[in-house]
């Protein structure tokens, strides 16, 4: 179990190597010795967040637990990050892994190596209920002249952007739970993130008059629906080799979906063959 005074030990001061020399150990060789990875989430429910009982838990967490534990790999220590910082995160050495659902774009690509493609998620807008304002679109937003709460670094910030919709309208937020809150309380009359943790969030608040709309369509130059994976630093590619072996494996064998569905993934969220990481990032 990862305690709270855990997370807040790593998220505050980081883990240093063992001994008073640099480490010359690969990632994958440092993994295996010491049998614990270090991950990254944003404490986005359904995709990578600590639950009641502070034990880490979540999609991503779940499939890399499985995946690592291929690996020799015991224990998963998390760090929790803004949404948003979390490629600064890694890049810092914070943790070798971002387990978030973070979805494959080129500019990403730019940064951070991403495994084999995990799920796919649709965007969504979270209205009031009813959809008084017929949001189906980006598109529609931008005809409406709304204000749009995002998660800040989301691809649905990209697309908010790309639809035409400019800055001064668009509400940036550190956390799901701050997005949810301000269309809740009217601050903002719409709200973008993918349709799973929307509808994961509105479980929790059933009184709510609000509402999920089904999936929108994706912004160009975004060709596909947000495709999540796994992000890794760029040095460390004998990590992310191993990962995707073990990923590959769990995916084939259908055990993928019995890990991801309590958490409300099912077989429209596993990825088609052809879209491969390397069309993503193009």
């Amino acid at each position: 179990m990862l305690s709270r005074r855990r997370l807040l030990t790593l998220a505050g001061v980081g883990v240093l190597a063992a001994g008073c020399g640099p480490d010359t150990r690969s990632a994958l060789q440092r993994i295996r010795d010491s049998k614990t990875i270090r991950v990254g989430i944003a404490g986005e429910e359904p995709y990578g967040y600590l639950d009641a009982s502070g034990t880490l838990t979540g999609e991503a967490p779940e499939v890399a637990r499985i995946v690592f534990g291929t690996l020799g790999v015991t224990a998963l220590d998390a760090v929790q990050r803004p949404f948003g910082k979390l490629i600064e995160g890694l890049h810092d050495g914070a943790f070798d892994i971002v387990a978030a659902g973070m979805a494959v774009t080129p500019g990403r690509c730019q940064q951070v190596a991403f495994s084999r493609p995990d799920f796919v998620a649709p965007s969504a807008f979270l209205v009031s209920k009813g959809n008084p304002k017929r949001l189906r679109s980006f598109a529609d937003v931008v005809r409406a002249k709304l204000p749009l709460a995002v998660l800040e670094g989301s691809v649905e910030l990209d697309s908010a952007r790309a639809a035409g919709i400019p800055d001064a309208r668009i509400k940036q937020y550190d956390s799901p739970a701050d997005l949810f809150r301000s269309v809740f309380q009217a601050e903002v009359p719409v709200g973008a993130l993918t349709d799973i943790s929307l509808r994961s969030m509105l479980r929790k608040q059933p009184k709510a008059p609000l509402e999920v709309t089904a999936g929108v369509p994706p912004v160009p130059p975004l060709k596909s629906q947000p495709t999540a994976a796994f992000g890794f630093r760029q040095q460390d590619n004998d990590l992310r080799e191993a990962f995707n072996t073990g990923l590959a494996a769990l995916q084939a064998s259908g055990d993928w979906l019995r890990v991801t569905a309590p958490f409300g993934f099912t077989p429209n969220n596993r990825p088609l063959p052809a879209l491969t990481t390397e069309v993503l990032c193009r």
